[in-house]
Formats: structure tokens, C-alpha cells, sequence
């Protein structure tokens, strides 16, 4: 009689589920929340449709790095992610799967998307290390400054001033106001993600601005929301973009005021995990911004 089949995975010491809910698979928004950008500055670069190829390796990329940063995240935060209610159960902090396993796929990872940077302009491999040493040093800033949502807000940005030097193979000002709005824009919707786990976090002491502003985080949401729309209208005005772009930030704005109503109140984390995830919309109302500003 035969034995018991054994999967190739257990037999490896591999769980491939595991590994799936490392790189967070079923979820995606934060690599929509990387992606956005990226194509915000193909987008403007080029005028209008930026080359496929551009936009294919930036499609990946983004995949690649934000799977590589939430590896990175988890590596750095395993004891941490052991006592907060919501990240207890994650691969790495419930011990379901190794260090070792998490750091071979996140070199996996690393290395495929170094690949990618052999198919684009040398300018682009010159600003990649700096993309790395920014999602490595992301994850340990919740340690040592009370906003450590704009240390993340640097790093998605930098994948905006990469696609820029993608398409022109250099920098121009406009790229800089993208850069600003980004950066802004991750502080505002991390900052109401992270108000999930506000109670956790102060108990075992990780900062984070929803902590730090307590009562006032509406304001500093709006704060960094005010910030965001005026590098953006700098960037339409710089690179003069015609009214429907406008159009499209005024509708952003609306939005924005709606989610700042809301944060006057306290909320619920599942309700503040929903307010955070609206925010892919937000890119993708910009990025139509942007075409109809060009073509009319």
C-alpha cells in the first residue's frame, strides 16, 4: 500500500501560501499606490502614451519593490508584529514561515527587478540603489522620528523621479513637483492607515503620526492633502496642462474633504482600512487628469 503523499512544499520546508501572504498576494493596494505615480511621470515625460515598454518594466517594478518592501518591513518588525492584533498572524511574526525563507525571496525579488534596469536608460541604474537603501530604511524610522509615513512618502516618490528619468533621461522641475505630491500623499493616506493600530502602537511603543497628532490628525491629513494639490497644480502649470487637469484635482479635493470630515471623528479600524484602500482611486482620477489636460 502506498504511503501518505507528501506536497513538494512541505517537503521543502516551504509554504507557498506562506510566502504568498508574506509579499501580500490577496491585497495589492500598496503596489497601486506605487504604480500610480510611476505613471504619472511616464505620463507627463512623454506628452501623452508613454513607450509600452516603459510602462510594462514600471508595471513590474512596482510589483517587484513594494513585495520586496513588505518583506523588508516584516524582517525588521518580526517582534513588534508578534504583539499588534492586526499583524500577529503574518507569516514572519507567527512563525509560520523562516527568516531564511523571507530573505532568499526577497533577494529573488532584488535581483529580478535589477533586471529590469538593463532595458532602461543608465541615468535610471544610477537613481535604483538609492529606491533600495530607501524601502530598507523605511521600516526602522518608526523607531527613531514621530512621522515615519514621510520616510515612506520619500520612497514611493523616488519611483516617480525614476519613470521621469525613464522617458527623458534627465530631470526636470516638473518631476519635482510629482516627487513633492507623492511624498505628501503617502503621509495622508499612511497616516489613516495607520490608525489601525494607534492602541498597539502606543503600547509597544512604535511612532507614527496618527499617534503623534492624536485629536488633530485631521488637520495634519489636510495639511499634507493641501500639500499634495499645490505641487500638483505646480507641475500642471508647469508643464501647461489645459483645464481638465484642473477639473480633475478639484474633484480630488472634494474627496480629500470628505475624508477630512470624517477624521473630526474617531473611527474604526476596518472603517480606516477602507478610507486608506479609496485612495487608489485618487491616483487613478489624477492620471486621467493628466491625459485630458494634454490631448484637449
Amino acid at each position: 500500500m502506498s504511503g501518505p503523499v507528501v506536497s513538494s512544499s512541505a517537503s521543502s520546508g516551504i509554504s507557498w501560501p506562506a510566502l504568498a501572504r508574506l509579499i501580500r498576494l490577496p491585497n495589492q493596494t500598496g503596489t497601486y499606490l506605487l504604480l500610480l505615480p510611476t505613471m504619472w511621470g511616464l505620463v507627463l515625460a512623454a506628452r501623452g502614451i508613454p513607450p509600452p515598454h516603459l510602462v510594462a518594466i514600471f508595471i513590474a517594478g512596482s510589483f517587484l519593490m513594494r513585495s520586496a518592501g513588505v518583506i523588508m518591513n516584516d524582517l525588521a518588525d518580526q517582534s513588534f508584529d508578534r504583539q499588534v492584533t492586526r499583524t500577529k498572524t503574518r507569516p514572519l511574526a507567527s512563525g509560520e514561515l523562516s527568516r531564511r525563507h523571507a530573505a532568499i525571496l526577497l533577494a529573488a525579488l532584488l535581483a529580478v527587478a535589477a533586471s529590469l534596469l538593463f532595458f532602461l536608460r543608465p541615468i535610471v541604474i544610477w537613481l535604483a540603489p538609492i529606491a533600495v537603501f530607501l524601502a530598507a530604511l523605511y521600516p526602522y524610522s518608526k523607531r527613531w522620528i514621530h512621522i515615519p509615513q514621510a520616510m515612506l512618502g520619500i520612497a514611493f516618490g523616488w519611483g516617480t523621479v525614476m519613470a521621469w528619468a525613464a522617458v527623458r533621461g534627465q530631470l526636470d522641475a516638473p518631476v519635482w513637483c510629482l516627487f513633492g505630491a507623492t511624498a505628501a500623499w503617502a503621509v495622508a493616506y499612511d497616516t489613516i492607515y495607520a490608525i489601525q493600530d494607534q492602541e498597539d502602537d502606543r503600547r509597544i511603543g512604535v511612532k507614527s503620526a496618527a499617534l503623534y497628532f492624536g485629536s488633530s490628525v485631521h488637520q495634519a491629513v489636510g495639511l499634507a492633502f493641501g500639500i499634495m494639490l499645490a505641487f500638483l497644480t505646480a507641475a500642471g502649470w508647469l508643464a501647461q496642462l489645459r483645464w481638465p487637469y484642473y477639473a480633475a484635482l478639484v474633484g480630488v479635493a472634494v474627496f480629500f474633504l470628505f475624508q477630512i470630515g470624517r477624521l473630526r471623528r474617531p473611527i474604526p479600524p476596518p472603517y480606516a482600512f477602507d478610507m486608506f484602500r479609496k485612495h487608489v482611486w485618487v491616483g487613478i482620477a489624477i492620471l486621467a487628469g493628466l491625459f485630458a489636460g494634454m490631448l484637449v
